[in-house]
């Protein structure tokens, strides 16, 4: 090994001075002079000549779109859009097309995700690949010799059956296979250590540069035009909802634009106020010389991923290209662009190579692959990648600003482009997403994201690259943020936290005696009898929990009940009342659901989900912009702090602490009041998504603690305690209760989801989607959610797996839970029209076993207003 590592320092030099030369003549492009930069320090360049040089074309002074940054990715979204048909489509590249990350990457293309929305990215990028050079006549060199993910150890088999299920109701192929046959798709491997591989055909690996050009072929044949060099200088919206695109050729007048601009993405949002939370990270691969054994197969190698030694292997003409991911504490950032902005004139530039950095990685493929031992290095690319703290893009409309869009934070942007192009292009064309992909929304991220967030976060997303992913998983790094409820400092030590959208909440608490900290699993893991606990607390007695990461908007003015009507399907209650409510697409699916309550004639208090905040404040703000209304929408999430209270005794333990009736007479069910609680003004809401008695008590962040103290206080004689959203989401999951991301999202209609009593189909007002919605309630529906109780054994489900009937896929899973009142394993799933009888007998696969369910009458328990209403019946009877 030493051998190695002195025969890899004595040929660096010579590496450096070749290495670009050999990949950029591999890859077609010219060579700017090299450039060496540093995390601590950097090379100032000359600014280029070329933004003053002729563009040798005709300069458009107005257009639909524009597009800004001539990646693969902002490339894409041009192709799409112009092959979409839309007219006068722009994209402005600063240098040349290729320049930032696109150039010197590896090209891996895989239809495997283990998300379920970014599956169908991976597969319209693949498709497109795969028919790009026969449309443009341009080589793409795409090579499908299939890729093989590598098991070894039971964890990993575990993930492997974990993604099996998820992956079989999606139209890619995918498989596991043993030990023999993976060393049949890769026969130079020692397979000693490997337990079993994950096979998808059809992966593979693509040349970047030419498949960014045949996009641009293809964006030219359907009418775009593309500028470079074109940087652009300034970004500035009109009041009519436009932006002035300036540059030193020009103004162009753009009805929008999507930023593209990779690793100069903070530079271009800065213009318009935003601090994007991207960064760059030095990503190294090594390529090798010829190695006899590889030129002597006669079919390409499959790609590789030896996930626990944290690399990626593929062929390389007859060599081989070797990418390991560094751990946290090895890899580097390249933070001082974060500060100081992206040198001047950078584009297709390499950092200086750092072998010690992947030594340890080197030496597990040489065991894995021992014909690396003796292969000659010929290439060390070590070259910017862009990261967001969650590794995930953010793609789309952004919150704050209008007709200012999003393609950036591509860590893999070879694979997204062709289908976040599309994806942007059939969003933009018909005003809808085509399909849901929250997970990349840009509005995720918040203020609450600074810079030592971003860098730990982007640390340990890239070290963490290749870790097994467990459902129910937490990183912590860069935690807590500034987001801590008021309640926090309390709580930060009882139990186990969970992150969302900035904020720690509780998941569970523990008790002595308890298998406590995180402790992940694919199967029921250290929190499963503690959850059991706090849902017998809530059903039997009383809990509290904080809910303070909902996100809260007041909205209020002139025109706030026309704004509404027109964005919610459900009609707007009466002042002092709350009720449920979905915003729709167009197309009639289902947006968002949000809590509503008129707190004083036109003053609405809206709820919604904490992964939702900026998402659902960006549509309210759209149609409010777009349709002319008179109103002021505040975002108050920060400033307002939410305990909930739930349980047969709650009722006791908050009329101790006020003069407030708040007997069933008194307070009824989806009423709201302003209260004094403990001394404290509280707006109480009359609500629980347990199911059961319960309020939801809304304070100022300063008063939440004291408020707290008191109800714990209060509440001893009760049996009161904390309780948390595993508990919650196991008590709605009882009493039928659908969840927005799971049983609604913008791939389901509400009609679909069982939501016809929040859908108000005769109100007056043409709210987005009514039209829609009558035309799917006209011709019928094909599928719909359905109520499952399962068998299992040690394992629950979670959501998105897979449902059979005699051995075909019929449907999916949405969400899961285990039911401790029932002492059962409950999920809701999607199912065609003639298999949601209650009674019909399906299976459901968990971890590569077939679990029998049954379709059940929901809910499986009663909510509280229903109990009690059906017991004063039954009274009333008597």
């Amino acid at each position: 090994m030493y051998s190695l590592k002195k025969k890899m320092s004595r040929i660096l030099n010579l590496i450096n001075g070749h290495l670009r030369r050999d990949l950029a003549s591999y890859r077609g492009i010219a060579l700017l002079p090299l450039r060496t930069i540093s995390c601590t320090s950097r090379k100032q360049a000359h600014e280029s000549d070329a933004h003053t040089s002729a563009l040798r074309k005709r300069w458009k002074d107005t257009a639909d779109t524009v597009i800004i940054g001539g990646g693969c990715v902002g490339v894409s979204v041009a192709y799409h859009l112009a092959k979409a048909g839309m007219k006068d489509v722009v994209l402005l590249e600063k240098s040349d097309l290729t320049a930032g990350s696109t150039w010197h990457a590896a090209g891996l293309a895989t239809y495997y995700h283990p998300g379920i929305n970014l599956k169908k990215v991976h597969y319209d990028s693949i498709k497109l690949y795969e028919k790009l050079e026969e449309e443009t006549g341009q080589a793409v060199g795409f090579h499908n010799p299939g890729s093989v993910r590598i098991a070894s150890s039971a964890a990993r088999v575990d993930e492997m059956r974990y993604q099996m299920t998820r992956t079989h109701w999606h139209v890619t192929e995918q498989y596991m296979i043993e030990p023999e046959r993976v060393l049949e798709l890769f026969p130079l491997l020692n397979i000693d250590k490997v337990l079993a591989g994950l096979y998808t055909p059809g992966d593979g690996h693509i040349d970047p540069y030419s498949l960014t050009m045949a996009l641009a072929a293809g964006a030219r044949m359907y009418g775009a035009q593309i500028y470079n060099p074109a940087p652009v200088t300034a970004l500035n919206p009109t009041a009519d909802g436009k932006w002035d695109v300036q540059t030193p050729h020009g103004t162009i007048r753009a009805n929008r634009i999507v930023n593209a601009t990779g690793f100069w993405a903070r530079e271009v949002g800065k213009m318009i106020g935003f601090e994007h939370p991207t960064i760059p990270v030095h990503h190294q691969y090594i390529v090798t010389a010829t190695v006899p054994e590889v030129k002597a197969l006669k079919t390409e190698l499959a790609v590789i991923r030896d996930l626990d030694a944290s690399y990626y292997l593929r062929q390389e003409r007859d060599g081989l290209l070797f990418g390991p991911y560094e751990k946290m504490e090895k890899m580097v950032l390249q933070d001082s662009w974060v500060r100081d902005g992206v040198p001047p004139g950078f584009g297709k530039e390499l950092f200086e190579s750092d072998l010690d950095r992947i030594m340890e990685h080197v030496e597990m493929a040489m065991e894995m692959v021992p014909v690396l031992k003796k292969a000659d290095i010929i290439n060390i690319v070590s070259g910017p990648i862009t990261y967001t703290p969650d590794l995930m893009p953010m793609v789309g409309p952004h919150q704050g600003v209008r007709n200012y869009w999003t393609a950036i934070g591509f860590g893999y942007g070879v694979i997204h482009a062709g289908g976040i192009g599309k994806f942007l292009s059939d969003w933009i064309v018909n005003g809808e997403p085509p399909y849901d992909l929250i997970e990349c929304d840009p509005n995720r991220y918040g203020k609450w994201v600074e810079v030592p967030f971003l860098c730990d976060k982007a640390r340990e997303s890239y070290g963490f690259n290749n870790v097994v992913g467990y459902p129910k998983e937490e990183r912590f790094a860069g935690r807590p943020t500034h987001r801590k409820s008021g309640v926090y400092e309390l709580l930060k030590d009882q139990g186990s936290m969970g992150f969302h959208a900035g904020w720690e909440q509780p998941h569970w608490f523990y008790k002595p005696g308890d298998d406590t900290g995180y402790k992940p699993s694919f199967r029921r893991t250290n929190w499963f009898g503690p959850v059991g606990r706090e849902c017998k607390l809530v059903m039997e007695k009383v809990g509290v929990i904080d809910l303070t990461p909902f996100a809260k908007y007041i909205v209020k003015g002139k025109d706030s009940q026309k704004l509404l009507d027109r964005l919610f399907a459900n009609t707007m209650p009466k002042v002092g009342l709350t009720n449920i409510s979905h915003m729709l697409t167009p197309n009639g699916r289902v947006f968002a659901e949000v809590t509503i309550t008129q707190l004083a004639p036109g003053e609405f208090l809206l709820i919604t989900g904490s992964g939702s905040e900026g998402h659902d404040l960006r549509y309210i703000e759209a149609e409010a912009a777009d349709g002319g209304y008179d109103v002021d929408i505040t975002n108050v999430t920060e400033e307002i702090g939410v305990l909930g209270i739930a349980g047969p005794n709650s009722r006791k333990v908050l009329q101790k602490l006020t003069d407030e009736d708040l007997s069933d007479a008194g307070f009824k069910f989806l009423h709201c009041k302003v209260i004094q609680l403990a001394g404290v003004s509280v707006r109480a809401i009359r609500i629980s998504y347990t199911g059961e008695l319960g309020w939801e008590l809304y304070i100022d962040q300063k008063n939440m603690a004291a408020v707290y103290q008191a109800m714990m206080e209060a509440g001893k004689d009760q049996g009161i305690d904390n309780f948390g959203t595993y508990a919650m989401s196991s008590l709605r999951l009882e009493k039928g209760f659908r969840g927005w991301g799971a049983e609604m999202n913008c791939d389901t209609n509400p009609l679909e989801a069982g939501l016809e009593y929040f859908i108000k189909l005769n109100k007056p007002a043409d709210f987005i989607g009514k039209a829609a919605l009558q035309e799917i309630k006209a011709k019928g529906l094909k599928r719909k959610l359905s109520y499952l109780a399962l068998d299992t054994d040690d394992v629950d489900p979670e959501g998105n797996e897979t449902i059979w009937l005699n051995g075909k896929v019929v449907g999916n899973t949405t969400s899961g839970a285990y039911s401790y009142t029932a002492q059962q394993s409950l999920a809701f799933g999607y199912l065609p029209l003639e298999l949601c009888s209650v009674g019909q007998k399906v299976e459901v696969e968990l971890l590569g076993k077939k679990y029998p369910a049954m379709v059940i009458q929901e809910p499986l328990v009663l909510t509280e207003p229903t109990r009690t209403r059906l017991q004063k019946k039954a009274k009333g009877r008597a």
